[in-house]
């Protein structure tokens, strides 16, 4: 595990085009999440975080090479997240080595982040043509609440702006808005994602949900921490009998990091938004 001031994200880096596992870096979730109350003997959620890496190459024995998309399960419950800096590094070491078959890659790649996030990692290598089905654009699924009419000038996170509407009974929704924005806590720069909220439950307001989601316009946080604290957050303000947050972000060094949490589905489907 690496401090804030170790990892590589914002230095200058010499890139390795052979196979390097020492150039991975991982970070603890525990600070994070203690934040937030979180305990991680009782976990509130389960989940993962899924990434596309679009960027993966590496040599057949006889010197040609092959291109593929890695797409990389990391469950919720490991005690350590990857850097995504230092995973774009890591794939790059592959680019001038010699495997066998993709399927040598993806057990390489496996074993290698399930020591470092100290948990058991599933990665899927995916050829161009098989690309073409797994990462077919697809529309956020539900509501989007983009078009409510709101005024706010509220853009540091505000967990009091989340309201209920008053009425009876429970309501099954899926929201989505794609006005999520929050900023890297190492670079400073911005991260752009779809957030797509799922629950059962008194009914939520939708502007104070949109105006919620606004409000992290200026939060410095990673993606898996956000999603974690937006998770949090309704099921505290909002008390729903169910809840599940996923966040589809926008790559940056040709990887894509898309955290889910929920505690009652266990798996996200993999698709890409029109800005991925």
């Amino acid at each position: 595990m690496h401090s804030k001031d170790n990892l590589p994200l914002g230095k200058p880096t010499e890139y390795i085009s052979t196979y390097m596992p020492s150039l991975l870096c991982g970070i603890s979730r525990n600070e994070g999440r203690a934040l937030l109350g979180i305990s991680t003997d009782d976990m509130p959620f389960k989940g993962m975080d899924l990434w596309n890496a679009y960027e993966l190459s590496w040599l057949e024995p006889s010197g040609k090479p092959v291109v593929a998309i890695a797409e990389i399960e990391v469950p919720a419950s490991s005690p350590v997240m990857v850097e995504s800096k230092s995973l774009k590094l890591y794939l790059n070491s592959f680019c001038h080595t010699p495997f066998k078959s993709r399927h040598e890659v993806g057990s390489t790649i496996e074993m290698d982040l399930s020591v470092l996030v100290q948990s058991s990692v599933m990665v899927r290598i995916i050829t161009p043509d098989e690309s073409l089905h797994t990462f077919a654009r697809a529309k956020a699924p539900g509501l989007c609440i983009d078009r409510e009419e709101i005024e706010t000038d509220i853009y540091e996170l505000d967990a009091t702006l989340l309201q209920l509407e008053v009425v009876s009974g429970h309501v099954t929704e899926v929201l989505h808005s794609h006005l999520l924005r929050s900023n890297c806590p190492v670079t400073g720069q911005p991260d752009w994602a779809t957030l797509v909220v799922e629950y059962t439950g008194s009914k939520i307001n939708h502007q104070s949900l949109l105006k919620y989601i606004i409000s992290y316009r200026n939060h410095d946080g990673f993606h898996e921490q956000c999603v974690e604290q937006i998770f949090m957050d309704i099921k505290q303000c909002c008390r729903p009998q169910s809840l599940s947050v996923f966040a589809r972000y926008t790559r940056r060094g040709g990887i894509d990091i898309n955290p889910y949490r929920s505690d009652s589905q266990v798996l996200a489907a993999n698709f890409s938004t029109f800005r991925q």
